[in-house]
């Protein structure tokens, strides 16, 4: 492997990565704070791609400010599906999350279904963005991609930014370690679940509709991003923002270097490092230890 390929291969890992993590940690979020198993999180990603495709008509070169519009309708459906459905689950066992979660996940695909479709459609990159430069004599990167790496690496700093240095930041990641000594000091759980809810929705959309021009927009998408999302979770911890990100870019690498050089076998590469981080620490690499 020439030095050329090498650095697009790394680009690539990183772009996979972090873009797995905006998945990843909205569902850390939901999962590790809120304790609901989410099976419909890897819907909120295919609602995402659409959105890009229903909406980049509209705003036509303008990406920076259709991402804006959909993060505020992705936030605005995830504090909807959270007062109408999510509030009852908390009680509840994981069986009942389970199946009102994939109950959703049916309701979705038969939404977009019969709003869009089972055609395969494209999303075209805005104008600005279009092109690649040089790396080396004979290979060249995309500027989308590099600008989609660019955009996760600051929603992610954005993000630790404001779960360790706010005030809400604070609530949440008290809410994480007792939620009825936070319900005791007189904070609104209930308001405060439906804020890391609409947040977590939110970041899976963002994904999808950065991730839209890079792939195909297509039915059922989010079943195997759903399935990673989990494994990227259980690798760095339950609950842990920092383990998300860091399991992210493993998986990333993992998975991206597995199809170079093992193609064959590539399939379980991801699962083979999620069994062996396991087998050395069971609680994840940021996962508190009981």
């Amino acid at each position: 492997m020439d030095i050329g390929t090498f650095l697009v291969q790394c680009l690539n890992s990183v772009q996979y990565g972090l873009l797995l993590f905006l998945v990843a940690s909205g569902l850390t979020l939901i999962f590790g704070i809120m304790g609901v198993i989410n099976l419909a999180h890897g819907s909120f990603y295919m609602i995402g791609a659409y959105m890009a495709f229903a909406l980049s008509p509209l705003f036509g070169d303008q990406f920076l400010v259709m991402l804006l519009a959909g993060i505020a309708l992705a936030a605005v459906l995830g504090y909807l599906l959270e007062w109408a459905f999510f509030s009852y689950l908390y009680q509840r066992d994981h069986l009942q999350q389970v199946l009102m979660t994939y109950g959703l996940i049916l309701v979705f695909e038969e939404l977009r279904s019969l709003l869009v479709g089972n055609d395969v459609h494209g999303v075209k990159a805005p104008a600005w963005l279009d092109g690649s430069f040089a790396l080396g004599e004979l290979m060249s990167y995309p500027w989308y991609r590099l600008f989609a790496s660019a955009a996760c690496i600051v929603l992610a700093v954005g993000l630790y930014w404001v779960v360790n240095r706010t005030r809400l930041g604070m609530m949440v990641r008290a809410g994480a370690s007792n939620r009825d000594m936070v319900r005791g000091l007189g904070i609104d759980i209930r308001r405060l679940y439906r804020i890391v809810f609409a947040a977590g929705v939110a970041l899976a959309a963002l994904a999808g509709m950065i991730a839209a021009p890079m792939s195909s927009v297509y039915p059922n998408m989010g079943a195997s991003v759903l399935i990673i999302c989990f494994v990227v979770v259980v690798i760095g911890g339950i609950g842990s923002i920092t383990g998300a990100l860091v399991a992210s870019l493993l998986v990333g690498f993992v998975d991206t270097f597995g199809k170079v050089f093992f193609a064959e076998i590539s399939g379980i590469g991801v699962y083979l490092l999620m069994a062996g981080i396991l087998i050395w620490r069971p609680e994840g690499l940021m996962g508190r230890k009981a």
